[in-house]
């Protein structure tokens, strides 16, 4: 392994994302924004919205949008466990922009039978993803 590398695994619940060697990491946690570089203190956070991104050995980089989750820094090893993570380019823009639509009707209607929590949730989600995809545009 590269002298300043460390391993990252992103694990969703639906399937592993990323798993390789990166020189840096940068996340959204709940008290902030963090970077984790090689030989960084062990440590655990939640993570909320934001964009997670990673340096890799040959300094391309790769942004992803995700909605929270944990990370975990251990023994130069960093494992990130995402309720949701989507690479910037996968993300489809046109189904997100109707998916805020959706939940902002939703939320406008302000139906007592609907979970107003998850409305927002929908809303964050849908934001973000529009946010990291437009910002990394080819």
């Amino acid at each position: 392994m590269d002298d300043k590398s460390f391993l990252v695994d992103i694990v969703s619940p639906s399937k592993q994302v990323f798993s390789g060697k990166v020189v840096s990491l940068t996340a959204p946690g709940t008290e902030g924004n963090f970077q984790i570089l090689y030989n960084h203190a062990d440590f655990l956070t939640s993570l909320t919205y934001g964009e997670i991104k990673l340096v890799i050995d040959d300094n391309s980089v790769i942004h992803y949008a995700t909605s929270g989750g944990f990370l975990e820094v251990k023994d130069n090893k960093v494992i990130i466990l995402a309720e949701t993570i989507e690479k910037s380019d996968e993300i489809d823009i046109e189904r997100s922009k109707e998916k805020l639509l959706e939940s902002q009707k939703l939320l406008s209607e302000k139906n007592k039978a609907l979970d107003q929590n998850a409305i927002m949730d929908s809303i964050r989600k849908a934001q973000n993803r529009i946010k990291i995809a437009e910002k990394y545009l080819s």
